[in-house]
């Protein structure tokens, strides 16, 4: 059985996700069902089939986001010995949960420019 996954670059960071997986990252700025086109895919591995972008490909990753949320609290204490002093701060970071709908579509077919061909400057005696 062949898999077929992709790492992508999302928010300053690498997945590995292939097509179907949910995951959630730092916050994106998009609204829930909406879908997100990521430029950003560093390689695809399909069965024996690798490719390997220097830096990136030229091929898109579509995610979907489901939710936005909080993640869970954390605690953040400091203390200070001798000097009966105690700090405590909590912080919940904001998340985005996204969906993987499709991995390796093409980007649009680049745009054929002609050369235009320019004519010698003539010379003024």
């Amino acid at each position: 059985m062949t898999m077929k996954y992709a790492v992508i670059k999302l928010s300053g960071k690498q997945y590995k996700v292939s097509v179907g997986d949910t995951f959630s990252v730092d916050k994106l700025d998009i609204e829930p069902g909406k879908k997100m086109d990521i430029k950003d895919v560093l390689m695809i591995v399909d069965g024996e089939k690798v490719d390997i972008g220097t830096p990136l490909l030229s091929k898109v990753a579509v995610i979907e986001a489901v939710e936005q949320k909080k993640d869970k609290k954390i605690r953040v204490a400091t203390y200070k010995a001798k000097s009966r002093s105690r700090k405590v701060k909590g912080h919940r970071q904001h998340k985005t949960v996204v969906k993987v709908i499709s991995i390796g579509e093409s980007k649009k077919a680049p745009v054929k420019t002609t050369v235009k061909k320019s004519t010698p400057k003539k010379t003024v005696k």
